[in-house]
C-alpha cells in the first residue's frame, strides 16, 4: 500500500503556472519532450554535417553552409569538424535522450503507471528541469564565443581539454554546463527514486509494476550513484583551467608530484559505462510492455526480465576498465574487465530471449508503436553481439577508436534508444495530448528511418573493421584509406536519408498536437490494463480522484476465463478465474 498521503491539488491557473514554471509531473514531462527533440535536432544536423565532410572532403555543406561557415566558403574547417563531432556527442547524450527517455518519460509515466497523483517533490521535480535549461543555454552560448565551442570529443580527456589543447573559453562553459546538467539529473534521480518506493498504489508491489517503470527506476538508481563521480571530475578539471590547478596536467608528476591526465580517463568511465545503461534501460522497460501489449500475451519471464535488469545495473558498475584497454593498464586488471565484460552478455541473452518468447505465437498487432519496439529487438541483437569483439582486450588493440567502436556504440544507443523513444511518443501520445497520431504516417517514418539506419550503422563498422579511425577530418588523404570513398559515400547518403525521414514524424507530431479535425483519442485506444489506460485522455492533472487498488500484473492477456470480448484485464481487477 502507499505510505504516504496523496492530497488533489488545485489546478494551475495562469498560462505561467500551467505552462511555465509548472509542478505537474505531466506538463514538466511534456517540457522535457520539446526540449530533447529540439537538441536531437541540433544534434542530428551536426551529424549530417560531419558525414557530409568525410563523403565530400572541401565541397561546400548544402543549402546553409554558406550561412553557417562563410568564411571557408561553405566548406566545414578542420578547427569546426572537431567542435561538431564533440558537440554531437555531448548533445545527443546529454540533452537529447537523457531528456527524451529519462525526463519525458521518467516524468511523465512514473506516477500515472504507479497509480500516483504525482511525484513524491514537485518542486524538485521542478527545478530539475529548469537547471537542465540553464546547462542548455550555456551549451549554446559557447558557440558564439571567440574561439567557438568545446573541440577535444564528448569524453574531453586531457591534455584536449586542458588550456593547452583547449584555450578557448568554450570547453570551460562545457565544464559548467554538464555540471549543472548533473545536477539536474541527481535531484530527478532521487525523485522518481523516492516516488517508485513511496507512492505506489495499495496492492502494486515490485512485480506488478510495469517494466518501463523497472527501467526507470533501475535508471534512477544509477543516475544517484554515478552522476556525482562525474561531477567532481567535471568540476577538477575546471580548477585546472580556471585556477591552475594540476589534478590532470600531463608532466606536473615531474615537477610537483601532482598530475594524471588518465586519472580523469578513470573518472569519466566509472561515469560513463553505467551511462550506457543509464540510457538504455528506460527503452529496454517501454520495448518489453510493448511486445507484451501488441503481442496480447503476458510478458514471457516477467520476473526474470526484472531480475535480469537489475544484474545488468549491477555489473554495469564493474566494467569500465574496456574502455581504457590501450592506456597501459596491468593485464591483470584487463583480465578482470575482460571476464565482467562477457558475463554482462548472459543476462542481456536472457532478457532478449524473454522477448522473442513473448512474441513466439503471440496475436501481433503492427501498430506503430510494436513495430519500432520490432525495430529496437533487431537492432539490439545486432549491437550486443558486436560488442562482444571490443570486450576482448586483444580485439580491442586493433578496434580501439576506429568506426567499428562508432558503428556499434550507435548500434546500442543511438539506434535502439531512439527507436524506443519513438516507439513511447506514438504510444503515449493519446495519454499526453488526447489524440492519437496518423498510423499510415507513423508506419512510413518507421520505415524510412529502420532501412537507411541499418545502412548508416552496418557501414560504419565494415569501414571500422578496415582500419578507418574515427575524429579524422579527411582519413583519405592515407592512400590505404581510398578504396573506403565508395562504402563512406553510401553511409552518408544513409545518413541524409534518415535525416529526411524525420521530418515526417515532425509533421505528424505538430499535426497531430495543433491540428484541426483531429478526432480526440478514446480513453484506452490500444486496449492496454496498466493504469494510466483507465484514466481520461488526456490525464487530468490529479491523475486519480481515487487512488488505486491493483489485483493483478500489468500483463493480463488472453485469460480463456475472462468474460466479454476483451482479451485484457485492468490492473484494478482480479485474475479472472473458472
Amino acid at each position: 500500500m502507499a505510505f504516504v498521503e496523496q492530497h488533489i491539488h488545485d489546478a494551475p491557473k495562469t498560462f505561467i503556472s500551467k505552462y511555465l514554471i509548472s509542478y505537474d509531473h505531466k506538463v514538466i514531462g511534456k517540457q522535457f519532450l520539446w526540449s530533447g527533440l529540439f537538441w536531437l535536432m541540433v544534434g542530428g544536423l551536426m551529424a549530417l554535417m560531419i558525414r557530409w565532410t568525410l563523403a565530400y572532403p572541401g565541397q561546400p555543406f548544402p543549402v546553409i553552409g554558406n550561412l553557417i561557415f562563410p568564411n571557408s566558403g561553405g566548406v566545414v574547417p578542420p578547427d569546426t569538424y572537431a567542435m561538431l563531432f564533440s558537440m554531437h556527442g555531448t548533445i545527443m547524450i546529454f540533452f537529447a535522450i537523457t531528456a527524451i527517455l529519462i525526463g519525458a518519460f521518467g516524468n511523465f509515466c512514473i506516477p500515472l503507471l504507479i497509480g500516483a497523483r504525482d511525484m513524491i517533490f514537485p518542486t524538485l521535480n521542478m527545478l530539475s528541469f529548469w537547471f537542465n535549461i540553464a546547462s542548455s543555454f550555456l551549451m549554446i552560448f559557447s558557440f558564439f564565443l571567440p574561439l567557438g565551442a568545446a573541440a577535444g570529443g564528448w569524453t574531453s580527456y586531457p591534455t584536449l581539454s586542458t588550456n593547452l589543447g583547449q584555450p578557448g573559453a568554450g570547453q570551460t562553459l562545457w565544464l559548467i554546463s554538464l555540471f549543472l546538467f548533473g545536477v539536474s539529473s541527481t535531484m530527478g534521480a532521487v525523485n522518481y527514486i523516492t516516488t517508485v518506493i513511496t507512492l505506489r498504489a495499495p496492492g502494486m508491489g515490485y512485480f506488478k509494476m510495469p517494466l518501463t517503470v523497472w527501467g526507470l527506476f533501475l535508471t534512477s538508481i544509477l543516475n544517484a550513484i554515478f552522476v556525482p563521480v562525474l561531477g567532481a571530475g567535471l568540476l577538477l578539471l575546471t580548477f585546472d583551467r580556471v585556477f591552475g590547478t594540476t589534478f590532470f596536467l600531463s608532466g606536473a608528476a615531474a615537477t610537483s608530484g601532482k598530475g594524471d591526465p588518465i586519472l580523469f580517463q578513470h573518472v569519466f568511465w566509472i561515469f560513463g559505462h553505467p551511462e550506457v545503461y543509464i540510457l538504455i534501460l528506460p527503452a529496454w522497460g517501454i520495448v518489453s510492455d510493448l511486445l507484451s501489449y501488441f503481442s496480447r500475451k503476458p510478458a514471457f519471464g516477467y520476473k526474470m526480465t526484472a531480475l535480469c535488469l537489475s544484474t545488468i545495473t549491477v555489473l554495469s558498475t564493474l566494467v569500465y576498465g574496456h574502455h581504457m584497454y590501450t592506456t597501459q593498464m596491468s593485464p591483470l586488471l584487463t583480465q578482470s574487465f575482460m571476464t565482467l565484460t562477457m558475463l554482462i552478455s548472459i543476462p542481456s541473452a536472457i532478457f532478449f530471449a524473454n522477448w522473442l518468447g513473448t512474441l513466439w505465437k503471440g496475436s501481433i498487432r503492427f501498430t506503430s508503436p510494436m513495430l519500432f519496439s520490432l525495430g529496437v529487438v533487431f537492432v539490439f541483437g545486432l549491437g550486443g553481439l558486436t560488442g562482444l569483439y571490443l570486450a576482448s582486450s586483444s580485439m580491442d588493440l586493433y578496434l580501439h577508436d576506429t568506426y567499428f567502436v562508432v558503428g556499434h556504440f550507435h548500434y546500442t544507443m543511438a539506434a535502439s534508444v531512439l527507436l524506443g523513444g519513438f516507439a513511447g511518443i506514438y504510444f503515449w501520445m493519446p495519454k499526453m495530448f488526447g489524440r492519437m497520431m496518423d498510423e499510415r504516417l507513423a508506419k512510413i517514418h518507421f520505415w524510412t528511418t529502420m532501412i537507411p539506419l541499418n545502412g548508416l550503422f552496418t557501414g560504419m563498422m565494415i569501414m571500422g573493421y578496415a582500419g578507418m579511425h574515427r575524429r579524422l577530418y579527411n582519413p583519405f588523404i592515407y592512400e590505404f584509406m581510398q578504396r573506403l570513398i565508395p562504402i563512406n559515400t553510401f553511409v552518408t547518403l544513409c545518413a541524409i536519408a534518415m535525416g529526411l525521414a524525420q521530418f515526417i514524424f515532425l509533421f505528424n507530431l505538430f499535426k497531430t498536437i495543433f491540428g484541426k479535425n483531429i478526432p480526440k483519442a478514446s480513453d484506452n485506444p490500444w486496449e492496454v490494463g496498466t493504469l494510466e489506460w483507465q484514466i481520461p485522455s488526456p490525464a487530468p492533472h490529479y491523475n486519480f480522484k481515487e487512488i488505486p487498488v491493483v489485483k493483478c500484473g500489468p500483463h493480463e492477456f488472453g485469460n480463456p476465463n475472462l468474460k466479454g470480448d476483451r482479451d485484457f484485464q485492468y490492473q484494478t481487477e482480479e485474475l479472472a478465474k473458472a
